[in-house]
């Protein structure tokens, strides 16, 4: 990531623009005390500093690499010490981010039922093993700031009627009308607990080992922007919030992407750029496309945001031969503004998400989508319904099992169809992001969802470093083949000012069969034509379709083709991607 250049800043202009946020949030609390508490706890009453507004903190350069901490496992070190290792060995001067999922001690849901915010997991590391990293690679981690473990001292303290916790969670009477809150899981929304000498109901969105924190007491506030400030100082410098979306609640509401959740993401901005103008927040809104935009704000929220649907139409896309939703989706994405972008990914710890194509695929096409992974070996998640019933969620499974064939059955395509679909990812306007488990080819995990009695399992498969590295030498594997050309890929990418996150992106129409969209730099010096065959069938387009400037030479930047003849034509073979260019 780039750095940004700085300007004048003061206690007295950080104070107002806080007061500003703290007025929506709390508007019966005292201001001015919360805001001076907040102040303190960032430690920005000692140095305070201020980004210019709008400014890209990143380029075609960035790439990111997601994984768990126990992802690459030693018989000689501890697991974030052989994920560095391997991170250096591989993808030094290729990924230059690492996104390490929850670190910290947990109870259930792979980390995300934090125990302890302020420590490392002790079968990981310790932090000086997170500094580490942080030396080498841009570091992002979660702020799971929805929830926290049923085994975390405060909900411990809850149970007793002590502090720090006692008033931590969000209560609520049974008898209340909650029929119209939105939920994620098929579980019940209520846990029913003691509380001192009387019982109480809480609040879980996710799960009864998750407790939904109440952040309608700023103390809760409080607390988790001394866990930002901790973090700062490990090395962090992505924040993703985790489950933001469902942070603020009131009864008789959807309690999703509420205002007040909203002005704490702003607030959170606020000082998160003010401690340190070069760090990024990212939100993590599983939700329709939408409602996730949202999360810009007027470029005063996240930084990046996920393009959740980005991973089921470009699967959906590449499994029926037809793109007609994903280039109607890439249509209607506004450009962002600089100072924001998108965070592109087509595979994660998580499933492939539903919901956020809610509205852009029919069922029909939902289902044949679903039956299509569910013959692939995937699973699906679900989640409830105000009436009692329940949808599909997510598909759980692979991206590379994903990607075995169409919706016609298996077929000879499957390593083509998965470099084209990372093809796609790294050539849209955003940020790129791979699954560590994609770069390698990790298969469906079947024994793991098994003994974690969860579908997600199926794809956090744990290496042994000394087995994934032969694997990725052996050209007889599919690892070795993935891996090489995802590497090619994405040196190429990291060359070329036309891929850089905010340059210009318009979609080309050039039938159903063909994804395609050009990218400009923001200099206007460099075009790139993208063009990626989605089908299982060649594809030839007349090179006159593009308007290539004929004064200029063009070249295939992915196979080294020039392009002389402006009038003639040029073929795709099935899931064949090309990068044309004028500029190399």
């Amino acid at each position: 990531m780039t750095q940004s250049p700085l300007q004048e800043c003061s206690r007295e202009i950080i104070g107002k623009k806080l007061l500003d946020h703290l007025a929506v949030i709390y508007p019966n609390e005292d201001g001015d005390r919360l805001a001076q508490q907040l102040m303190h706890v960032m430690r920005l009453d000692e140095d305070c500093q201020s980004p210019l507004p709008h400014k890209n903190l990143w380029d075609e350069t960035d790439v990111v690499v997601i994984t768990y901490g126990n992802t690459i496992l030693s018989e000689k070190q501890h697991p974030l010490k052989a994920l560095h290792h391997f991170l250096k060995t591989h993808f030094t001067m290729l990924i230059n981010s690492v996104h390490i999922l929850p670190f910290f001690p947990y109870s259930s849901d792979d980390g995300f039922a934090v125990v302890d915010y302020k420590q490392v997991h002790p079968k990981l590391g310790d932090w000086s093993d997170v500094l580490r990293i942080s030396t080498d690679f841009h570091l992002m981690a979660d702020l799971v700031i929805n929830h926290c473990s049923a085994q975390h001292e405060w909900f411990i303290n809850f149970q007793q009627g002590k502090s720090p916790g006692a008033d931590y969670f969000f209560v609520v009477d049974p008898n209340e009308n909650l029929s119209g809150v939105v939920r994620p899981r098929t579980t019940p929304l209520l846990r029913a607990v003691s509380n001192g000498s009387s019982s109480k109901c809480v609040w879980c969105t996710f799960g009864h080992d998750q407790i939904d924190l109440d952040f309608r007491n700023p103390q809760v506030l409080l607390e988790m922007v001394d866990i930002i400030r901790l973090y700062l100082d490990m090395g962090v410098r992505i924040f993703r919030l985790d489950a933001v979306a469902f942070l603020w609640k009131k009864i008789g509401t959807s309690c999703i992407n509420l205002e007040e959740t909203h002005e704490i993401v702003r607030l959170l901005r606020t000082l998160i750029e003010h401690a340190d103008p070069n760090t990024v927040i990212i939100t993590e809104t599983n939700i329709p496309n939408r409602e996730n935009l949202s999360y810009f704000g007027n470029a005063n929220e996240a930084h990046w945001i996920y393009n959740f649907s980005l991973p089921p139409l470009l699967v959906n896309s590449l499994v029926s031969g037809n793109c007609r939703h994903l280039k109607n989706w890439l249509m209607s994405m506004p450009p962002a503004q600089n100072g924001t972008t998108y965070f592109n990914f087509i595979a994660s710890h998580d499933g492939i998400g539903l919901r956020p194509v809610e509205g852009l695929l029919s069922d029909d096409e939902q289902e044949a989508l679903i039956q299509t992974m569910e013959n692939f070996g995937g699973q699906i998640s679900w989640r409830a319904l105000d009436d009692g019933n329940k949808k599909p969620y997510e598909i759980n499974i692979s991206l590379f099992d994903a990607l075995r064939g169409t919706t016609a059955g298996e077929d000879e395509w499957q390593i083509d169809r998965f470099i084209c679909a990372h093809a796609i990812m790294l050539a849209l306007e955003g940020v790129p992001a791979f699954y560590l488990h994609s770069l390698v080819g990790t298969t469906n995990d079947y024994q793991r969802m098994l003994e974690h009695g969860h579908n997600r399992a199926i794809n956090r498969r744990q290496w042994q470093e000394s087995e994934l590295n032969q694997k990725l030498k052996d050209p007889t594997t599919h690892h070795f083949k993935v891996f090489g050309q995802l590497r090619h890929l994405i040196k190429l990418r990291r060359e070329q000012p036309a891929f850089h996150p905010n340059a210009t992106q318009f979609t080309l129409h050039l039938g159903d069969q063909i994804f395609a969209f050009w990218r400009q730099s923001m200099n206007r010096r460099q075009s790139i034509f993208c063009l990626n065959n989605i089908s299982d069938a060649p594809q030839t387009i007349p090179l006159s379709s593009l308007n290539l400037i004929g004064t200029d030479c063009w070249k295939d930047l992915v196979s080294d083709r020039i392009y002389e003849d402006m009038l003639g034509t040029v073929t795709l073979e099935p899931y064949q991607t090309l990068w044309i260019t004028n500029r190399w």
